[in-house]
C-alpha cells in the first residue's frame, strides 16, 4: 500500500546527493529549485542542468519530456527520479534515450527545504537519468571514421 501521507510537491534534493551528481556533471542550472518563482518546462535550461522534479505525475512527465528536448540541443540534463519502470514515459522515452543509474539505498529527502525526522528513509527507490544529445556524438562519430578512412 502506498505511503499518502505526505501530499506536496516541496521536496529538496540532499546536499551529498546533489554534491555527488554535481561532482560529475558541474551543474550550471536547475529548473526546478524548491524557491522558483518561474516554471521550469516554459524556459530555456543551461548547458548542464539538475533536475529533481515534482513527483506528482503530470508535472514529472512534463519535466522529463522538457529535458529529452533540451538534450536534443546538446544539452546535458541530469534527473533524480523515483523508480518507476512499468511507465509508459520510462519505456517510450527514458529507457531508448538515457542512461539509467539506479541509486543504491533511499533518499531522504528534505520535506519543504527541512530536515525529514519523521521519516529516516525515503518512501521510494530511486534512479538517475542522464539525457545527453547521442545524434550529435553519433553524427561526430561517424564524421571522425569518415576522415580516418580518408587518410
Amino acid at each position: 500500500m502506498k505511503n499518502r501521507l505526505i501530499q506536496h510537491d516541496n521536496w529538496a534534493t540532499p546536499k551529498e546527493v546533489y554534491d555527488k551528481l554535481n561532482q560529475e556533471f558541474n551543474f550550471d542550472f536547475d529548473p526546478c529549485p524548491l524557491d522558483f518563482k518561474q516554471d521550469g518546462t516554459l524556459i530555456e535550461w543551461g548547458k548542464s542542468n539538475f533536475i529533481n522534479p515534482p513527483y506528482s505525475r503530470k508535472l514529472k512527465e512534463a519535466f522529463v519530456l522538457k529535458a529529452f528536448k533540451e538534450s536534443k540541443k546538446g544539452k546535458i540534463c541530469v534527473m533524480l527520479l523515483p523508480v518507476s519502470t512499468s511507465t509508459k514515459i520510462f519505456h517510450e522515452v527514458i529507457l531508448p534515450n538515457a542512461e539509467i543509474r539506479f541509486w543504491k539505498g533511499r533518499i531522504n529527502f528534505l520535506a519543504n527545504g527541512q530536515q525529514n525526522d519523521k521519516y529516516k528513509s525515503g518512501q521510494m527507490d530511486s534512479m538517475i537519468i542522464i539525457f545527453k544529445n547521442t545524434e550529435v556524438k553519433q553524427e561526430a562519430m561517424q564524421s571522425e571514421a569518415r576522415h580516418s578512412s580518408q587518410a
